[in-house]
């Protein structure tokens, strides 16, 4: 027997498995790095954070990724080369982050890897139904492998599409096995890129869980930023704090078919970028507006998205909890909007249990758990998602 093999059927039967999920955003700020502590499978999983960091990027592994990100044409030869070239630098990082932890690569049992979204093609996106729903991350694990000498899980999204379904989002399947509640409704609310959440029906409940994208959460306005000002970011949303909204340019960016479709759905930066917010300020010629303005209507764009789409799920519930991960939470004026609308329900993820910032790489970790030790089964309740395991694996020699 393949001796990796062997080794991954060792694996399988542990009681517990430490897993190294990674995460890497549209917003290109890091490699998320989380490592957990899983116990069990199913609805008997049990999650602890053991460490966690964030290791930034280079500016030219950001400029590489931006020349192919969300683009209909590019240049294949870059793609080719960059899908390497983000598999051995997630790699290369993956080893920094254990040599300060003072650990050795034989202390741990699986990589999970979300890899880097290059591009999202749901035909409900794309409206070409020639071709199937289809998504690309890149980062080719099997580098990732070879050189952390880590079998390593990669391409999730590939399996739910195989499957049946739009690729995204996958934060359903682990928030249901580990963050349902015996009483309380919750939703998940994750502020990245683009926002989604999961909807955690209490169990026992007649609603089934699901989990939906609702639009831009940072991808305009960091899109924005760094085309004007160079930056990354409105760290602290302090540009959006010194303008107005603009009610009329919000209405125009309101006025989207996606925003009115039913749950679950997903979307990308595809959709919502600069060309979309071009596109409306030409419309009604509104080209004088101030950067500061814009930037506090594409706050209020982005708080409203969510806002609205809290309310849709949540309208036939009495009570509810909403809690917040991803970057949006570390922007004030996005959660001032929301804690004005949901007063005294909106929570940091931190209440339970796990750091907010890690959560999507945690998320991704309990994925590859599901597959080496799981069984399709124990996700069969989640609404419009197909029961499966994901992820492809790829094994260091």
């Amino acid at each position: 027997m393949n001796t990796c093999i062997e080794s991954l059927y060792r694996i399988a039967q542990k009681k517990e498995r430490l897993i190294l999920g990674l995460m890497s955003g549209t917003s290109l700020d890091g490699l998320d790095i989380a490592l957990c502590r899983i116990s069990g499978s199913g609805p008997s999983s049990k999650i602890s954070l053991e460490k966690f960091i964030t290791l930034d990027y280079q500016d030219d592994f950001r400029n590489w990724i931006r020349e192919i990100f969300a683009k209909r044409q590019i240049d294949q030869q870059l793609l080719c080369g960059i899908n390497a070239y983000v598999g051995s630098t997630h790699a290369a990082l993956i080893l920094e982050a254990l040599a300060s932890w003072g650990l050795a690569p034989a202390d741990i049992d699986l990589i999970a890897s979300h890899g880097q979204t290059v591009f999202h093609a749901p035909q409900s996106l794309t409206k070409d139904h020639r071709l199937p729903n289809s998504t690309l991350q890149i980062g080719d694990a099997d580098h990732i492998a070879v050189k952390t000498g880590i079998i390593t899980l990669s391409d999730f999204r590939q399996k739910h599409i195989a499957a049946g379904g739009e690729g995204a989002p996958l934060a359903a399947y682990g928030d249901y096995l580990l963050f349902s509640d015996p009483k309380e409704n919750r939703i998940l609310l994750n502020i990245g890129g683009i926002s989604n959440f999961t909807f955690l029906p209490s169990i026992g409940s007649e609603q089934k869980a699901y989990a939906t994208d609702l639009g831009p959460g940072n991808t305009i306005m960091n899109q924005f930023m760094h085309q004007h000002f160079g930056l990354e970011m409105d760290k602290d949303a302090e540009m959006a704090n010194k303008g107005k909204v603009q009610s009329e340019l919000l209405d125009l960016l309101l006025n989207e078919p996606f925003l009115s479709l039913g749950f679950p759905k997903t979307t990308g930066p595809e959709l919502f970028n600069l060309v979309y917010l071009e596109k409306k300020i030409k419309d009604k010629d509104l080209e004088k507006l101030s950067k500061e303005d814009i930037m506090a209507t594409l706050n209020t764009f982005s708080a409203k998205t969510m806002i609205l789409g809290i309310q849709k799920a949540t309208a036939e519930l009495e009570s509810f909890q909403v809690y917040v991960s991803g970057g949006g939470l570390h922007n004030p004026l996005l959660m001032k909007q929301l804690e004005e609308t949901f007063p005294n329900q909106v929570q940091s993820f931190s209440n339970l249990g796990i750091n907010p910032d890690a959560k999507e790489a945690c998320l991704f970790a309990v994925l590859a758990n599901e597959t080496v030790a799981g069984n399709p089964e124990d996700v069969k309740n989640i609404k419009n998602s197909p029961a499966v395991c994901m992820g492809k694996i790829s094994l260091p020699l």
